[in-house]
């Protein structure tokens, strides 16, 4: 199922919505400004928190966390540097670790498990650079098929990975 993200490029807070392909609205992300860390929340449409995704501060790679009813569900993390080509891996609590590969700079990248591809994002498809699909492979039953945990993966990813030099 793809899933598309709009980003506001000018908004304070990094507030987005996340539609389905017929623009429905599924998941709203709301990026919580003036926090010591970054911290986005991803929610539903009425409103109610699906997951948070915090950087973790103090550490020597980047990393961040992915909770859901306060208990980590996945764990983010730059890998050491690789001149070849970026990537990221994706320990996920209860499944497979995820390896997240391609150009994050260009958000074309893909997310996989030993069992297969868990998501691919693109923004091939799209003229506005803020915008990007996230093709969540929904037949899979196990946690690679939640569309909540691989979005919210995405903006670990998307936040890990940015050029604004932040660094809190």
């Amino acid at each position: 199922m793809k899933f598309l993200v709009r980003e506001r490029v000018f908004d304070i807070g990094d507030d987005f919505w996340v539609t389905d392909e017929q623009g429905t609205k599924v998941f709203w992300v709301d990026g919580k400004a003036l926090r010591l860390r970054t911290t986005f929340e991803l929610k539903d449409p009425k409103g109610e928190v699906l997951m948070v995704i915090r950087k973790k501060l103090f550490k020597v790679r980047d990393q961040m966390r992915v909770e859901h009813d306060g208990s980590t569900v996945a764990t983010v993390r730059k890998r050491l540097f690789n001149p070849v080509r970026d990537k990221l891996n994706v320990e996920v609590k209860g499944g497979d670790d995820w390896e997240v590969v391609g150009s994050f700079f260009d958000k074309e990248y893909s997310i996989s498990d030993k069992e297969g591809t868990v998501a691919v994002v693109s923004r091939k498809w799209f003229r506005m650079r803020d915008t990007y699909a996230v093709d969540v492979n929904t037949h899979r039953r196990d946690l690679a098929g939640d569309p909540a945990l691989v979005i919210a993966v995405a903006v670990a990813v998307d936040a890990l990975t940015g050029d604004d030099g932040d660094d809190d």
